[in-house]
């Protein structure tokens, strides 16, 4: 069984957006950040709070050292595609940090790109392995929690990203790009699929071919990051107008 779980090649049915399973994580994912949001205050005055932070950091980095033992334990480690340079690998290294250091810079940074880019990977997956297989399991961990980081640390700790934070993360992965694009030459992979379009189907598809399809997930990217700064940027005019209205938060 345990190689069952373990194994590189897919036994049965491969995974397929919006099965049952995939249906039942998103409804477990909503209702715990439904539970994050609705317990913000109790967490906030909680001893709790500080368990939390580091036990979100410690899963985080399980997940990521799990990954990289499972490509070694099936033989399949390979700089060309096991590296951390994909953006939610990034983003998810960059949320431990953030979590043990309470980096406001940091949050910047993950709270645009890792909810972005974990949300799309969560809605559409490019994965193969179903439930109850390792990867599956992984795969939505892994996300999950990048997500909740960034989300603890808005509605726990009451950070809040600016609109200069929306310029500052596209800085931050334009560098990550070039970063990439040298990696890939030197090992043929594809990290952010910045040399090629990914073998599944998936958005970049409509976007173009390459290299034209890279600007314009430059642009779905900053609408992306303007549409989850929209609560912010209301509840800032809203506290303006009004002495007694609270931040998004509180």
């Amino acid at each position: 069984m345990l190689e069952t779980f373990l194994s590189y090649t897919i036994s049965g049915e491969p995974f397929r957006l919006f099965s049952l399973s995939h249906l039942v994580v998103l409804l477990l994912f909503a209702a715990g950040t439904w539970a994050l949001y609705f317990y913000r205050r109790k967490l906030r005055a909680s001893s709790m709070k500080e368990t939390m932070r580091h036990t979100l950091a410690a899963t985080l980095l399980l997940t990521e050292l799990a990954f990289q033992f499972w490509h070694v334990w099936t033989q399949t480690w390979s700089t060309a595609y096991t590296l951390p340079l994909q953006l939610c690998s990034v983003s998810l290294l960059l949320c431990v940090v953030m979590l043990y250091s309470k980096s406001y810079a940091l949050y910047e940074v993950t709270f645009f790109a890792g909810v972005g880019g974990a949300l799309q990977a969560m809605l559409t997956p490019e994965l193969f392995y179903p439930f109850p297989h390792f990867r599956f399991l992984h795969f939505f961990l892994a996300h999950a929690c990048i997500i909740w980081a960034c989300l603890y640390m808005t509605w726990v700790e009451k950070y809040q990203p600016t609109l200069r934070s929306v310029w500052k993360t596209m800085v931050f992965l334009n560098l990550l790009l070039v970063i990439a694009l040298l990696v890939n030459r030197w090992t043929g992979g594809n990290y952010l699929f910045v040399s090629r379009k990914p073998d599944n189907p998936s958005l970049i598809d409509y976007l173009g071919a390459y290299p034209w399809y890279i600007i314009s997930l430059e642009g779905v990217a900053i609408v992306m990051f303007l549409l989850l700064y929209l609560p912010f940027a209301a509840s800032g005019r809203k506290s303006s107008a009004s002495p007694t209205s609270r931040d998004f938060s509180s």
